[in-house]
């Protein structure tokens, strides 16, 4: 008998008895790719169900945040199975960079031809 909790009712003890659980799989440590929840079947008896590892989310290559909009998969095997419209957002560099990093870029692209612009109209007005 294992003796958890001792609730009083009355003047008397009443002791509860707690289920021992036992792995199912061959694997007998509790780390972290063995998490199990103890879960109550329809037969009334407690039984240990493994728990998957969740996933990290996709990440943007430039920051390293995870991206919006993009379901977290497993395995590249997971995005396999996934349909196309589902692994990036309407965006350019959809699934790949998120929003900052992408209005960064193209503030960058602008101000580097606007400098080559401001380049060549410095040279024009040196000729004349």
């Amino acid at each position: 008998m294992l003796v958890v909790a001792c609730t009083e009712v009355g003047a008397s003890l009443k002791f509860i008895m707690v289920q021992r659980l036992q792995y199912r799989r061959r694997h007998s440590y509790a780390t972290k790719s063995n998490q199990v929840r103890k879960v109550k079947t329809p037969g009334g008896v407690l039984t240990l169900h493994k728990v998957k590892k969740t996933s990290s989310a996709t990440k943007c290559g430039d920051c390293g945040t995870a991206l919006q909009g993009l379901p977290q998969q497993k395995s590249p095997m997971g995005f396999r199975r996934i349909a196309k419209n589902k692994k990036s957002v309407a965006r350019a560099y959809g699934g790949s960079r998120c929003a900052v990093c992408v209005r960064e870029r193209i503030v960058r692209a602008f101000l580097i031809e606007e400098q080559k612009i401001v380049k060549q109209v410095l040279k024009q007005k040196k000729k004349e």
